[in-house]
Parts: structure tokens; sequence; C-alpha cells
């Protein structure tokens, strides 16, 4: 395990988060965000496939011999926390996770076959799984019947959209993993209206729908891929919770009352000091949870419990510092017009990912 000092950004990890940082700010401003989220697709395509052609995001933790880059969830976390800051929509947590539980759960001939179009952002995927919306023991609404599904799961990432759809379905043999055509008979793909426009969610309805196994018991699997879900929602609110920072900082140098900007008030710089401590405390656990995950120190019980603990605190530091970014800009911040509203509607939304915050701390009891 790292020790605190060691708990930064490599070099590298530093320069991509530029690189990104420069490219979202070019491309991904306050207008394009509100754009996208009327897309066809709840999200800039033309955005995606930069980040996919010129930063290579969609293939960061896939193998070279599948197409990717070869490197680690470290790596993805540094895209998820600058996206977060950006409030730009992507399909990238969804394709994560389905691209994580084909390496762990899928043979190679499966991700052969996936892998190559996942890594070059010209396909997207998603997991339907209740436990993205849950905890890992989250009861399962979907049975499989020799190669056919039946159920439904409620509340799935870019469920409508994505290119490849992996199901976890009950099966004989345990919680079994299957693909499912995206134009598959039976299924039925209907978009879920959300309070955050930024977060896509679809209901998949399955009827005697045709599949293929990709794992029949992938129960162990759903385990570390719920793991590095919270990881990944940890980095995502860290990165928000930045821009809720920024943003109310910046705005207490320009608003004026009594003749003077709010922010020498010394009431209001210790409320700005606090955002910051919990903006750097959300950091540092987010990033023990993406190296706990990219090596998955001393097994799957260590991972659990340190991707637990980022995805209790950012969740609720992401919610304190919310908070306070809408009190701070007064009634402005309530208006469609200003973008204070949209890391409120964030972070709850991330808080409904992974389980809430009170459940990951009763399970670190």
């Amino acid at each position: 395990m790292r020790t605190v000092a060691e708990l930064r950004r490599t070099e590298e990890q530093q320069e991509l988060a530029a690189v990104l940082g420069e490219l979202l700010g070019r491309h991904a401003g306050p207008a394009e965000v509100r754009s996208s989220f009327d897309a066809p697709r709840g999200y800039d395509e033309k955005l995606w496939s930069m980040l996919c052609e010129q930063v290579g995001v969609g293939g960061l933790a896939i193998p070279e011999e599948y197409g990717g880059a070869g490197y680690g969830f470290a790596e993805v976390a540094v895209v998820l926390e600058e996206l977060g800051r950006s409030l730009a929509p992507t399909p990238l947590l969804a394709t994560t996770l389905a691209t994580e539980t084909l390496l762990r759960a899928g043979a190679a001939v499966v991700c052969e076959r996936l892998l190559p179009d996942v890594a070059g952002g010209t396909r997207t995927a998603t997991l339907a799984w209740a436990g993205v919306t849950g905890m890992p023991e989250a009861e399962v609404s979907v049975s499989a019947s020799e190669e056919r599904l039946s159920g439904t799961v409620p509340h799935v990432l870019c469920g409508d959209t994505a290119d490849v759809v992996l199901v976890v379905a009950r099966s004989g043999s345990g919680l079994g993993v299957f693909e499912v055509a995206s134009d598959a008979p039976g299924l039925r793909r209907t978009h879920t209206p959300t309070m955050d426009p930024g977060l896509r969610l679809a209901r998949l309805d399955l009827d005697d729908t045709p599949a293929t196994p990709v794992s029949p018991d992938a129960t162990h699997v759903l385990r570390r891929v719920h793991a590095l879900g919270a990881a990944a929602v940890a980095a995502t609110a860290t990165g928000v919770a930045g821009r809720g920072l920024d943003m109310t900082v910046a705005y207490s140098k320009e608003r004026v009352q009594f003749g003077r900007p709010i922010g020498s008030f010394q009431a209001l710089k210790h409320r700005m000091a606090d955002l910051l401590v919990l903006v750097e405390t959300s950091r540092s656990a987010a990033l023990d949870a993406a190296v706990a995950v990219a090596e998955d120190v001393d097994g799957d019980g260590d991972v659990v419990r340190r991707t637990s603990v980022a995805k209790a605190w950012c969740d609720d530091a992401l919610e304190k510092v919310a908070a306070e970014t809408i009190q701070l800009h007064g009634g402005i911040a309530i208006t469609w017009e200003h973008d204070a509203h949209l890391v409120f509607k964030r972070a709850h939304a991330l808080r409904q990912l992974f389980g809430p915050a009170h459940a990951h701390r009763k399970s670190l009891l």
C-alpha cells in the first residue's frame, strides 16, 4: 500500500490531466455541455471521438492485444475526474464497467471480437446490472433459461444508446453475464429522464431475448466490477467538487456587497476554506481507491474496503460542496442559465450509483 506521501499522480498522469483540461476547455465549455444534453445519444459524439482519437480514453485500460493502450484504471480515473470537472456527459463510465466485466469474465475470443472497437471509440458498451444503482448483493430480476433472458433492469447507464450490451442474469450456476445484441428480438430499451440531464439512464425489458453467454457465474467478478464503479464515481465526484469550488471562489471575487467583493468577508473565507479541505481530501481518497483497483492490492477484500471508503467520503463531500455552491451564489444558482445547479444535480445523481454512502459505511463495520 502506498504511503500518504506517495498518494499523488505520476508525471504521465499529470500530463494526461493537462491535455484533457486543454481539450475540454476548448470543446466542452458551458454552451457545448448544455447542447449535448439534447443530442440523440445524450452526449457530444464529436467530443467523444476526439477524446478517443487524440487521447485514447476508450482504450486506456484495455490491453494492447485487444487494441488498447495497456494502461490501467489509475489513468481512467484521471480522465473521469477531468470529465467531472467539465460536467460534460460521455459514455466513459458505462463503457469502463462493461470493459472490466469482459476482461475479468469473458473468454479471449469474446474480448478479441468486442474490445478493439470499444478501444477505438467506434462502439460504446454498457453493463445492465442492478448493482450499478445499488450494492453488490442487489436483487437481480433477470433470469436466464437456455440462453434466453427475461426480466427488467430499470436503470442502465447509456442503456438505450450503447452498441454492446452486457446483461447480468440469474442462472443455474449463479449470476451470469450475457451479451445481448442491441437489436435482439424481445429487447426493449427505453430512455429514462433524470434530474441530471448529463447522466443518461434507460430501462431494459427482456422478453425471452436470445443471448450469448459470457460467463455462467461471474459473482466474484461482479464484486470487483462494483468496487471499480465505486472508485470511478469517487474520481468523478472529486472533479465535480473541484468545479463547484472554482466557481464559488471566482464568483466571490466578482460579487460586490457593501462596496467590497464578498470574498473579502472573513466568514465566507472560512466557508470556502472548508470547501477546499473537502475537495483535497476527496482527491486523496479517490486516488487511493484508483490505486487499489489498478494494483488490486492485497486481494479483493482490500479493494472493496478502500473503494467503499472513497465512495462514502466523496459522496458526502460533494453533497456539501454542491450545497455551499448554491448558497454562496445566491438565487442565481438555481436558474437554468447558471452552472451551479448542474453541480448540485450531478452531486445527487452520483450518489445513486454503486450504493449510497451509508451502505458503504455500514459495509466497513
